[in-house]
């Protein structure tokens, strides 16, 4: 398995609640990794497997595998990986998802049909998804998924100094949360063919991370000035009223003058 793709299931396995809850439409509400390493003749390991509650109080076991390329041979990975889960965890409710982030079409199929046995799992493309969703979420880690996603009509570079952009807002200040989040968008970004280089276009914005008050205010603006400034970044970025009422702690009435 190459190093990219180990690193970007750790990334996954950072971000586990919101994938799955932007992404599969799961409202969960905790989730507790656990291991499902077997050994055969060959040590394997599902990317992500968790034991999770949601919003209603269902318990089941969440796997959640990540492909970044097309492998005809996913559908009996999947069906060992769940026969595996489910020897370990025996009367345990296992659902299982498969999340493509490759570069390539999506080709490979979502189950196995036969006389015999009919199984089947959720296939989620990437590709399909319209990153604008993922732009309007308040959340750094749904943020940065949206470089996997369909920019429509927008340009790469235009998609990603607005990723750059909403994520120096988010970071508030903290330089370490922000070079960790653009970290994580540039190997999240090397999935697709963007031919652009992330760190190059973060310091086209001219952002000195040890004075990021100065990007956003200036040293002489007061907090009143700053919340004016964040909150006409954020309305640009298509957040609600709500959430930058939220983040600004400026009136829905001040926002809508703005807007």
């Amino acid at each position: 398995m190459a190093q990219k793709d180990i690193i970007s299931k750790q990334i996954f396995k950072r971000i586990l609640v919101d994938v799955a809850t932007y992404i599969f439409k799961l409202d969960l509400q905790e989730a507790e990794l656990i291991e499902t390493e077997q050994q055969r003749i060959e040590d394997r390991r599902s990317d992500l497997v968790a034991r999770v509650v949601d919003r209603s109080g269902k318990r089941f076991i969440l796997h959640l595998e990540i492909q970044n390329q097309n492998q005809a041979i996913m559908p009996h990975r999947m069906l060992r990986y769940l026969s595996d889960i489910c020897l370990n965890y025996p009367n345990e409710a296992v659902y299982q998802y498969l999340l493509y982030i490759g570069k390539e079409s999506l080709t490979m199929k979502d189950g196995i049909i036969t006389e015999q046995l009919n199984y089947q799992y959720p296939v989620i493309d990437m590709h399909t998804l319209d990153y604008q969703f993922f732009m309007q979420q308040n959340s750094a880690d749904a943020l940065v998924l949206a470089v996997l996603c369909d920019f429509k009509d927008s340009e790469p570079r235009t998609v990603i100094h607005d990723i750059l952009s909403k994520l120096i807002i988010l970071s508030n200040d903290d330089s370490k949360m922000l070079r960790e989040y653009i970290s994580i968008l540039e190997i999240l970004a090397s999935n697709r063919n963007l031919n652009l280089d992330i760190q190059r276009e973060f310091k086209m914005l001219d952002v000195e991370l040890e004075k990021l008050p100065s990007f956003l205010i200036g040293e002489e603006k007061g907090q009143h000035d700053k919340a004016i400034i964040i909150a006409k970044q954020l309305l640009k970025l298509n957040l609600s009223f709500t959430q930058v009422a939220q983040i600004t702690e400026l009136s829905i009435d001040e926002l809508k003058d703005l807007n």
